[in-house]
């Protein structure tokens, strides 16, 4: 790993583009790597079907072919230009190509999923381009991007390639020239037009312009980019980039804006250091922007440290875009802003104001977008093979980095610009931030306004709807809380249903203790049924928990609000699972983790919680910004949580996607609870529903009101927080009694009866993931050989904000940990 990591750090020394490496990425120098799963699958079958890596950067050689024929190996498929080919192999085969030198890996062909499909789908770009009305708007055709002229200002593109082709959506191919060495005299910056091919050393425009206009005509459509009816003007100076060079493709965008309608430009390359409004790079974005051409730049690679954001993103007319996961959250290499820094300052007559944070966050990580052979593609092969079905490996490839997330942005531009051509670049970057998602746990700073959310923008500028109210980054505040955390890693033993215990001390004044640790299993691969514990000085235990419908989950977290001062205990408990939930014996590991200890340093707009046992809780929610306190300092946390609220936090603290219809859903909603309650309700409000098509996350009354001022009971609150977390799938794969783990047994829920049928799934879950509790009892009798435990839920108890808090809490917990 660490070769690689030298090499693409020579690479980007070269082209300071804003990609990752990949993070499966791994190239040995002599062994082969066979993937465990292939061992399993061969366990239970004569043949698998395997993915073979043979070691060269171009198709596998007469020899390497060969020597699958010598093996004996029949049926098999070889790629026109990887090495790598696709064979039904037997136990004994793999084991001889283990031992081969020319073989660098051999994995198995499993289902997995497209991440830049599922780029398509997280934002909204799918559900916009199949919505009916959008399309009835545009004149009966799909948002595409169709007749936008975007240009990919970059290390070139490869026209060659059947998804952008030069003289179809790749309507002009530029190879700049401008090395001052090589030219004598004071001559115009020439470009060389109609290039087949400008892209010849990294590869990195290539993916650039398949993300943003990519046709998908090799996937059958899988992998085509966010605006595939774009016309891409391709702007390349070649692997190494420098400040001219940036500032030549500007150029070429303003001269020939006419020509070919050019409204956008994406930028995934950057530098480093404060921002200057006098730097040539940003006068030329700043020219750009003059002429209505919207400007986009990669917020950069750095982070996760404050002050590390791309200095030409923080120009005030540009569109700068962090990276995010495909669950949410934000990638750690993405580069972020500083907190409270920004300024004012003149240019050309105006006052303008900048601030450093990103404008907004799209899909980085795993991008699987168009390929060019280059030394850096060449490196993510691995990562590929693992990602990409064999037939289209020659075609695409993966990367990550703020790289990748720009030109995903890039393509939402042109869509709304199809769908509203007048559209100046402060508008579309207006609508942009406005329809974003919330981020929980994250500041302004470090992401914006949020996660873009593509049909929300379309549907902002087609209907001149008005979103944006329930923004976290446009709220200001009442409370405020500030904490230092210290940690310490720890390592527990788990042999044959035995564990050892690691010790530590909690010192007085801890407000939470947080443990995480990762049971991956032995094979890194299976995931490990067993429970993380954590014992207190008095004996009390916190369990992990863990879901028997999922129980190959890796992480364990356990989170203790306002914990006992003294010595603590962790350990690890292998599961045992019942009739209805069977699950695998626990197997012998090592199971590493971490211990957090967070102190509260100071808490203002707070005025009613000091001493309540749900204090840290609170504090830790409004650090966070899952909730806040009312205008006079008060959360009220012995009041009784409404409906209102529970719609209010949700969208803040539970990354909820803004939606509003057509006619408003309710009549009994004001202005102030209104796009909450459409929000929490609307199909696919969930971030992590990908395809947009689960229930929505609270369920409207059977009169079609919202009810706002009613109460929410300890079953519904279950419901809204599991589903909360995309887990909709998981729930209706539950049947049977609803149980919880109480030490190494389930034990059934006394009071099921009383759960209303469809939320059992959602209690089942809760329990599971140690969101919502039950109450236990221990009794014996006097001549009982051993105790009686009975455990009960209360889902029709009514829910108090304090409640709410610590299960919030907890659910914020489970977002970043399953």
């Amino acid at each position: 790993m660490k070769k690689i990591l030298l090499i693409v750090l020579m690479l980007f020394l070269i082209f300071p583009a804003f990609s990752s490496v990949n993070a499966n990425s791994t190239v040995s120098a002599t062994a082969t790597a066979v993937d465990e799963k292939v061992w399993a699958a061969l366990g239970d079958a004569e043949v698998a079907q395997v993915i073979i890596t043979f070691r060269g950067d171009e198709k596998p050689t007469e020899a390497q072919l060969s020597l699958l024929e010598g093996l004996g190996i029949e049926s098999a498929i070889s790629m026109q230009s990887l090495p790598i080919v696709g064979a039904l192999a037997t136990k004994q085969q793999v084991e001889q190509l283990a031992d081969n030198e020319q073989v660098q890996s051999v994995y198995l062909n499993e289902k997995l999923e497209y991440f830049n499909a599922d780029a398509n789908l997280i934002t909204g770009v799918d559900k916009a381009q199949q919505d009916d009305s959008f399309r009835k708007l545009n004149g009966g055709l799909p948002v595409s991007g169709d007749g936008i002229g975007v240009v990919v200002n970059d290390s070139g593109v490869d026209g060659t390639h059947k998804d952008h082709e030069l003289g179809r959506n790749l309507v002009q191919n530029v190879l700049g020239t401008t090395n001052l060495q090589s030219i004598t005299g004071l001559l115009p910056v020439s470009y060389t037009e109609n290039v087949p091919n400008t892209d010849t050393n990294s590869g990195h425009g290539t993916h650039v312009a398949g993300t943003v206009g990519g046709t998908g005509a090799l996937s059958g459509g899988k992998y085509e980019g966010a605006a595939p009816g774009a016309d891409l003007i391709g702007y390349g100076s070649g692997g190494a980039l420098f400040v001219l060079d940036g500032i030549g493709g500007f150029d070429y965008a303003v001269t020939h804006q006419n020509e070919y309608n050019i409204r956008v430009i994406t930028n995934s390359w950057g530098s480093s250091g404060d921002f200057d409004p006098n730097h040539p790079i940003n006068l030329a974005s700043k020219k750009a922007y003059d002429r209505g051409i919207v400007v986009l730049f990669a917020a950069g690679n750095e982070g996760p440290g404050e002050n590390t954001h791309n200095p030409y993103a923080k120009a005030p007319w540009v569109i700068s875009v962090g990276a995010g996961e495909k669950d949410g959250t934000l990638a750690d290499f993405s580069s972020r802003g500083t907190k409270d820094v920004g300024g004012t300052f003149d240019l050309h007559g105006k006052t303008w104001t900048w601030e450093d944070s990103p404008s907004i966050v799209a899909p980085g990580v795993d991008i699987v977008s168009t390929r060019t052979v280059s030394p850096l593609t060449a490196l993510a092969a691995d990562a590929d093979a693992a990602a990409i079905e064999p037939a289209y490996l020659p075609y695409y490839t993966t990367m990550s980095g703020t790289s990748m997330a720009t030109p995903h942005v890039a393509g939402i531009t042109a869509l709304l610009l199809e769908a509203d051509p007048a559209l100046s670049p402060d508008e579309v970057k207006t609508v942009l931030q406005q329809t974003a998602t919330n981020m929980p746990g994250y500041e302004s700073w470090e992401v914006g306004a949020g996660y873009v959310n593509a049909y929300a923008a379309i549907d902002a500028v087609f209907n001149n709807k008005t979103y944006g109210e329930t923004l976290n980054s446009e709220t200001v505040f009442n409370a405020n809380v500030s904490e230092q955390t210290s940690q310490e890693e720890f390592a527990v033993e788990y042999i044959a249903s035995v564990s050892s215990q690691h010790t530590f001390t909690v010192e007085e004044g801890v407000s939470t203790v947080a443990a995480k640790a990762n049971a991956a299993g032995l094979l890194e691969a299976t995931g490990n049924p067993v429970n993380l514990v954590l014992i207190s000085p008095d004996g009390t235990e916190y369990s992990s928990g863990i879901s028997l419908l999922f129980a190959t989950t890796y992480d364990r977290t356990v989170i203790v609000n306002n914990p006992q001062a003294g010595e603590w205990k962790a350990e690890v408990r292998g599961l045992r699972g019942d009739e209805l939930n069977p699950v695998g014996l626990a197997l012998p590991e090592t199971v590493k983790g971490t211990l957090a200890f967070t102190k509260v340093n100071e808490i203002t707009g707070l005025t009613d919680i000091s001493g309540h046992p749900a204090e840290p809780a609170i504090a830790m929610g409004v650090k966070n910004r899952l909730f806040d306190s009312n205008s006079k300092g008060q959360f009220r946390p012995d009041d009784k949580l409404t409906r209102a609220d529970l719609a209010t936090y949700l969208v803040m603290g539970a990354e909820i996607r803004q939606s509003l219809p057509a006619t408003p859903s309710f009549t009994d909603t004001d202005s102030a609870v209104t796009p909450y309650a459409e929000a929490v309700t609307a199909k696919g409000a969930a971030f992590r529903d990908y395809g947009q098509v689960f229930n929505g996350v609270m369920k409207a009354k059977d009169n079609g009101t919202f009810n706002p001022k009613g109460n929410v009971t300890k079953a519904e609150l279950a419901y809204s927080l599991v589903q909360s977390l995309g887990l909709q799938k998981q729930a209706e794969a539950f049947s049977g009694a609803v149980t919880v783990q109480y030490k190494d047994e389930r034990v059934a829920i006394k009071d099921q009866d009383s759960i209303p049928a469809d939320l059992k799934p959602y209690v089942q879950l809760a329990l599971d993931l140690n969101i919502l509790n039950a109450q236990f009892s221990v009794t014996q009798g006097k001549y009982d050989l051993k105790p009686t435990v009975e455990a009960v839920f209360n889902p029709g108890e009514q829910v108090l904000r304090g409640d709410f808090a610590v299960a919030f809490s907890r659910q914020y917990e489970a977002f970043f940990t399953n």
